[in-house]
């Protein structure tokens, strides 16, 4: 019989294995079911191994599967009305990330833009993730975990076209519409909408009157800043998480 000092270390050898098995690399699966073309952004938050690609087109009824690794986080989203011009930059209507081409190459999304954001922890601790609004919103956008072995790993969204309700001050209108909706932080940079300055933390910035209207339409994502309690979500060992824009898209 085998001495109990040699079957311990045996024993942690072949968990070892089997959970860097089990939580190996996370997959991202990007979907667009917009009746309008996008070019989804990502954005790797400092300190976290990059991506194989910060920005890519999708046609509608495309999608395109990205190898995440283990504990990411950062936020994607997706532009919307993008072109080059005469001299070969590459903007976009909404959300532009500022870079000038088609990969955003660590730059961010410039307001208002649909946000979905994570922290994905690997080695069998619990992903975050959310849906934001408090850099507004541009496009309806949902996440789904798969394959979570525990938490609670909620199917999160805001479905609704937000454009076509957006309060008049707020909106961002195009040559067919309003095309996106600012926060009222970026409409208006009001410190108390901000959450900075004096209000800068969860004792002294409470939900605006702009920021409940959000939150009516969306209560699962982020209205402002400090709005955490019914809007942080968690899932542990997830395999693939799906983010789909336009879920229920109305034609635009």
């Amino acid at each position: 019989m085998a001495k109990l000092g040699i079957i311990l270390p045996l024993i942690s050898s072949i968990f070892l294995i089997f959970t860097s098995d089990v939580y190996s690399a996370t997959k991202f699966t990007l979907i667009n079911q917009c009746t309008y073309p996008i070019w989804p952004g990502l954005l790797t938050a400092l300190g976290t191994s990059q991506l194989p690609t910060t920005g890519f087109a999708l046609q509608t009824g495309e999608s395109n599967s990205i190898s995440v690794p283990t504990a990411w986080s950062g936020r994607l989203w997706a532009r919307t009305s993008c072109s080059l011009d005469s001299a070969g930059k590459f903007t976009c209507a909404t959300a532009d990330c500022g870079s000038g081409k088609l990969e955003c190459a660590g730059s961010g999304a410039t307001p208002p833009a649909s946000l979905a954001e994570f922290s994905l922890k690997g080695g069998g601790g619990l992903d975050f993730y959310d849906v934001s609004l408090v850099d507004g919103y541009n496009v309806p956008i949902t996440v789904e975990p798969k394959g979570g072995r525990f938490g609670n790993c909620t199917t999160i969204e805001c479905a609704t076209d937000l454009n076509s309700k957006c309060p008049k001050e707020l909106g961002v209108v195009g040559p067919s519409g309003t095309i996106a909706c600012k926060s009222a932080c970026e409409a208006f940079g009001d410190p108390s909408y901000c959450c900075s300055g004096a209000f800068d933390t969860p004792d002294t910035c409470s939900p605006s009157n702009y920021s409940q209207y959000f939150k009516s339409w969306c209560p699962q994502a982020y209205s402002y800043a400090y709005d955490d309690v019914t809007s942080t979500f968690t899932c542990g060992g997830a395999s693939e998480y799906i983010i789909t824009f336009c879920h229920s898209s109305p034609a635009r």
